[in-house]
């Protein structure tokens, strides 16, 4: 496969017609200005009466069909009604009809022919227009007309307007692009707003237990205590204390979401045996009674009674009798002054502890049009032929959104706009463009069928300027186990507004997460079990959603497999590390330059500056700052103009090897057969091996450092501590500046005074002693 150029990777500036492109005699809507305008005819039909009967029964089963050119919408029938009531609304997007004259039918539903009953006419060029925020179009009563134009009996409530996409009616329309989809699945194409759940952690500790009564006296008992909430299952150590009073004093961490649905279910369990362990004692917790709390103020400890279910025999009878002889004492509560991480740290979008009382105020807005996109690849196969049925998710905070289904088109436009509050500027907004695979089989019954992913965009807000509209067109990037394949392109036109400049300067000074995360930090282990918890409970709750967000979507857009191990990824890291180690590394040649003296005239002006800042110290600080200063200012005339996007180079995608990328997409555990698994392995060995030679290399510089004083090479130690009084009496009876100057001189000396062999004290270091020699 030939790889495509560079260029077709990278960001591209547009210059879209954003709000209809300014006031002309229409008066337009200030809501939707990120877009571009789409004009619509809506018909909303309202209900009719007087409806005369069809059938030979005399019953009718009346239903209204909206007729434009091609396209045609209907409403639902009822049975043996003459005056219905339908309330429904269609849009017929204006670029795709040609029709003059739009038809509105009211029918009769019948078993084997539709008997017509009547219908009313518009002239298209006729129709009124309306633009929010003027108020809904009231509907009026036509009368009905045979086919020969002749008034019949019966009347229609009907309101004929055009308007565009920013009419109230729009979201919950029936649009003529979807003509083909069954009623079914309907709603899995329509817009949406979902907002995540609002996640608490749950802190329990388990403090002790008394009563117990074990089945075997005499054993010293080994007691734990496991937690479970939902699928989150946690349990303490065994307690040291062996006997029927454990203690133990753990803290067990869960994430929970609201509503609670599920109760903690705490059981005492004594271990009798290898994998076998038996019951004590359980309780049941009900969340919604568990205490709130905002800071690190000690919450108040209960005793919980532990309830035991015992089979008594009464005769011939076996019945079940609960016990209550023993208690658990814990101190539980809902910890509010944390922010539950559910997305990776890399690409937060919100970072607001979970208690409200405790948000600040928000600091801007953020505004995202969301436009078409161009080229997009077929996704799925239809009637022999390749189609793409494109959406687009956006998630910021707690809020996301999911804009309609255009249907079988590989340039769709969408053309919504979407608001969140800002309280941070440094998150990033995540958007992602995916494949609706939920249309043609009767919604989610098309036998667990997945929503392909298209690509995603990703935009810090903290790059972007305040109150400028950016409009690019964003390469979509999916990395394949073939390789990354660019998908198509998406058109956004993004604009931050800040509501207060000085608030905003005030956040860069403030912790980025809640302060508890700081006062009581949580173990990175335990941060990567919550966030894993967290992810799975916001799918789970937003697949639940109609139309779902389904899980693969949400996992998608939060980068669930982000901690994943891949060759790929730790090469882009190490290039990474390397980028940001190169200044370093050529400021260390420019010098080596200066000291070899490979340009006079700038060593000379370096002498000059090195004089001064010796003889006048105070002015070493200021010149730094100085010099900082002036390189901020040189590079402002080259900042980036535009937001940062996925980079195929810096990711080490385009370059990846095919097993590298198998491996990256295999699961886990591993399903490659042995010999695969064997060769990958025996490269991560031979990886690591580096690695542990570069770690062991380092370890041994530092215990060279320690042996300067540690007497373990008595010689070397001897010359050292020598070394040093004789440089304290030195330095002690001459002025600092003479030896600073000294010493400057002496490292900038001419090549002529220099040696190519290694230096007095690098040698006297190399021959020190490491701690190698005792290695097995």
């Amino acid at each position: 496969m030939q790889r495509p150029p560079p260029e077709d990777y990278s960001l591209k500036e547009t210059s879209p017609h954003l709000g209809g492109g300014g006031v002309t005699g229409d008066k337009l809507t200030s809501t939707y200005d990120l877009v571009e305008q789409m004009q619509y005819l809506y018909v909303r039909v309202v209900k009719a009466k007087d409806l005369p009967s069809k059938d030979v029964t005399g019953s009718l089963d009346p239903y209204v069909e909206v007729k434009l050119g091609n396209y045609k919408g209907t409403t639902r029938h009822f049975e043996k009604k003459t005056n219905p009531e339908w309330n429904q609304v269609f849009a017929f997007s204006k670029d795709r009809v040609q029709a003059s004259v739009l038809e509105v039918i009211v029918k009769d539903k019948d078993m084997v022919k539709d008997d017509f009953v009547g219908r009313v006419m518009f002239d298209v060029n006729e129709i009124p227009k309306r633009v929010p925020p003027d108020s809904p179009l009231a509907p009026q009563w036509y009368r009905l007309e045979d086919r020969k134009g002749d008034k019949v009996k019966g009347e229609l409530m009907l309101a004929v307007w055009m308007g565009t996409q920013a009419d109230e009616a729009f979201p919950e329309a029936w649009h003529s692009d979807a003509a083909t989809v069954n009623s079914e699945s309907l709603a899995n194409i329509r817009s949406k707003v979902y907002l995540s759940p609002k996640l608490w952690y749950v802190r329990v500790n388990v403090i002790e237990a008394q009563d117990l009564i074990p089945s075997e006296k005499g054993r010293y008992p080994e007691i734990y205590v496991k937690a479970i909430l939902g699928n989150q299952a946690l349990r303490t150590r065994i307690s040291q204390s062996k006997n029927i009073n454990p203690m133990w004093n753990e803290d067990l961490m869960f994430v929970a979401a609201e509503p609670f649905e599920e109760h903690l279910v705490l059981s005492v369990e004594d271990r009798v045996g290898p994998n076998k362990d038996e019951v004590l004692g359980k309780c049941v917790i009900h969340l919604q009674n568990v205490e709130r709390r905002l800071d690190y103020k000690p919450v108040n400890t209960r005793w919980f009674s532990l309830e035991k279910h015992v089979v008594v025999v009464d005769g011939e009878q076996k019945k079940k009798e609960i016990k209550f002889a023993s208690r658990i004492h814990l101190r539980i509560c809902l910890e509010g002054g944390y922010h539950v991480l559910d997305e990776s740290t890399h690409y937060s979008s919100d970072l607001r502890p979970t208690a409200k009382q405790l948000w600040k105020h928000s600091i801007g807005v953020l505004e995202l049009g969301i436009l078409n996109a161009q080229g997009l690849m077929p996704m799925k196969t239809k009637d022999g032929r390749g189609t793409t049925d494109a959406y687009c998710v956006a998630k910021y905070g707690q809020k996301w959104v999911r804009t309609r289904t255009i249907i079988d088109s590989f340039t769709p436009k969408w053309n919504e706009q979407y608001t969140w509050e800002v309280f941070d500027p440094c998150t990033v907004i995540t958007i992602g463009v995916f494949d609706n695979c939920h249309l043609h089989g009767g919604g989610d019954k098309a036998g667990g069928a997945k929503d392909s992913r298209i690509g995603k965009v990703r935009i810090r807000l903290s790059t972007l300027e305040t109150d400028r509209v950016y409009t690019h067109s964003h390469p979509l990037l999916v990395l394949h186990p073939s390789g990354v394949k660019k998908m198509g392109e998406i058109q956004l036109a993004v604009r931050f507004t800040c509501s207060s400049l000085l608030n905003m300067m005030h956040i860069y000074s403030q912790p980025l997460l809640p302060k508890m995360h700081y006062l009581h930090p949580l173990s990175v282990t335990q941060l990567d079990s919550l966030r894993h918890q967290a992810t799975q409970i916001v799918s789970m709750r937003l697949s639940r959603a109609e139309p779902p967000l389904r899980k693969e979507i949400v996992e998608y857009m939060l980068d669930v497999d982000s901690h994943m191990w891949s060759m790929r990824r730790s090469k882009a890291n190490f290039f990474r590390i390397m980028g940001v180690l190169s200044g370093l590394i050529a400021v260390g040649r420019w010098f080596d330059q200066i000291c070899n003296w490979k340009n006079p005239l700038t060593t000379i002006l370096i002498h000059i500056l090195f004089v001064i800042l010796v003889l006048y110290p105070e002015l070493i600080l200021p010149t730094v700052f100085l010099y900082l200063f002036l390189i901020g200012v040189w590079y402002y005339r080259w900042r980036p103009r535009h937001p940062p996007h996925m980079d195929t180079r810096l990711s080490h995608a385009d370059n990846a090897h095919p097993d590298e990328l198998d491996e990256e997409f295999d699961t886990f555990p591993s399903s490659r057969p042995a010999d695969i698994v064997r060769m990958r392995y025996d490269r991560l060995r031979s990886v690591a091996g580096r690695i542990q030679t570069v770690v062991g290399d380092l370890a041994t510089q530092g215990e060279r450092l320690q042996s300067l004083l540690s007497w373990r090479d008595p010689r070397a130690t001897a010359l050292f501590v020598l070394f040093c009084l004789i440089a304290a009496i030195v330095l002690y009876v001459t002025p600092f500046r003479v030896v600073s100057l000294i010493t400057g001189f002496y490292v900038l000396r001419h090549p002529r005074f220099r040696h190519r062999l290694p230096s007095v004290p690098l040698n006297f270091f190399r021959r020190l002693p490491a701690r190698t020699d005792s290695m097995l």
